[in-house]
This record gives C-alpha cells, sequence and structure tokens, in this order.
C-alpha cells in the first residue's frame, strides 16, 4: 500500500477562510507540500476546497479532514477534494468514501481500530494524537501492522518530526505549528520551509 504524494506531510488549514485559502496553499505548494487538508470545521470550508483544488488539485492532493459523516465526503468529492481525513475510526465512513474514489486517511489510536480502518479500504492511517502516546506507541504498533502509510498527527513540530519518522511513520500532519488562523502568508510559508528541512534531513 503506497501513499500518493511525494512528500509524505499533510498540511493542516485549520480555520482558514476562503479568501485567505489560494494564498497559504500556493505558499505550501511553493515550499514543496503536495498534500493539503482543509478541516471541515473551517468557515465555509467546502468554497476553500473548491478554489484550492481548482488551482492546484494538479499539483497537490487537496481534501478535507474532520470528516465524520458520509454526506460530508460527498460534499468534499462534490467541491473537488480527492483526500478524507477522519479523526476516528468509523469503518461504514471509510469504505463509503473508498467507493467514492477517494483516498482516505483514517483516524486511529489502537491496534484494533487500526485494523478496522485496513478492513473498511483506508489508503492509511493516522495516529491521532500522536504526541499523546509517542514515538513508543508507534514502533510497538509497527510490529504488527500490515506496511501501510502511518501518520503521525498531534502535536508535531520541525524538532520532533524526525523521532515519529524514526519510529515508523511515513510522515506527519501539521497543524498549528504550521499554520494557526489570521497568520499571514510569510509564516506559512516559513514554516513550510522548516517542516520539508526537517523531513529531508531525518530521511536522509
Amino acid at each position: 500500500m503506497t501513499w500518493p504524494t511525494t512528500l509524505p506531510l499533510i498540511a493542516i488549514l485549520r480555520g482558514i477562510r476562503p479568501d485567505e485559502a489560494l494564498p497559504h496553499a500556493q505558499a505550501l505548494v511553493d515550499a514543496g507540500f503536495d498534500a493539503i487538508e482543509i478541516p471541515l470545521n473551517s468557515p465555509d470550508w467546502a468554497l476553500s476546497v473548491r478554489r484550492v483544488a481548482d488551482v492546484l488539485g494538479s499539483r497537490a492532493l487537496i481534501g478535507g479532514g474532520t470528516v465524520l459523516r458520509n454526506e460530508q465526503a460527498d460534499a468534499l468529492a462534490a467541491a473537488g477534494g480527492r483526500l478524507v481525513v477522519t479523526p476516528n475510526t468509523r469503518p461504514s465512513l471509510i469504505a463509503h468514501a473508498v467507493a467514492r474514489g477517494l483516498h482516505v486517511a483514517a483516524g486511529f489510536a489502537t491496534a484494533s481500530e487500526a485494523f478496522d480502518a485496513l478492513d473498511a479500504g483506508a489508503r492509511a492511517l493516522k495516529l491521532f494524537p500522536a504526541t499523546t502516546y509517542g514515538p513508543g506507541h508507534v514502533k510497538a504498533l509497527k510490529a504488527v501492522l500490515p506496511p501501510v502509510p502511518l501518520f503521525a498527527v498531534g502535536g508535531i513540530t520541525p524538532a520532533n518530526l524526525a523521532e515519529y519518522l524514526k519510529a515508523g511513520c511515513l510522515g506527519a500532519g501539521l497543524g498549528s505549528d504550521l499554520y494557526k488562523p489570521g497568520q499571514d502568508v510569510a509564516r506559512t510559508a516559513a514554516m513550510a520551509r522548516a517542516f520539508v528541512d526537517a523531513y529531508r534531513q531525518a530521511t536522509a
């Protein structure tokens, strides 16, 4: 099972507004990101997804996070999104999204949840919240999981990213350390470069 982007870092733009979405997404892509998640609890999220997907959809995997229900996955697909990120393990939602042709990164915490997500068709797993469990949890899970893209999400910074990669994560989802609502594009660009540099140093 493989991940469909080149750089296994998912930029999470929680709280972004439609008028801000494209400039920040462009800064991320320019820095090397090719996966962007706009959480569904952001203002008018579908418009943000549409604007970003229309311009950058050929260069990056654009989608939504905090997807909880089938109809949300449908709305995301209608807006041009191709990535579904969930905070939890809901097999019926995962199977529905997969049937729609969407890439699913399913949130989980335990081995049981991980296998339920994979059985439902998830393409990747999202350990959340990662820093609550730590790299040791990742290492233990990797001993029993099949080869599957595993992302650490929640509390990941340029300083601790390498620990999770060394423990067995393919990559990470990056939230408040990368983007906070209202920050300027220059800050997003600077943090994006810091994460890309941290990833490249850790995997060199």
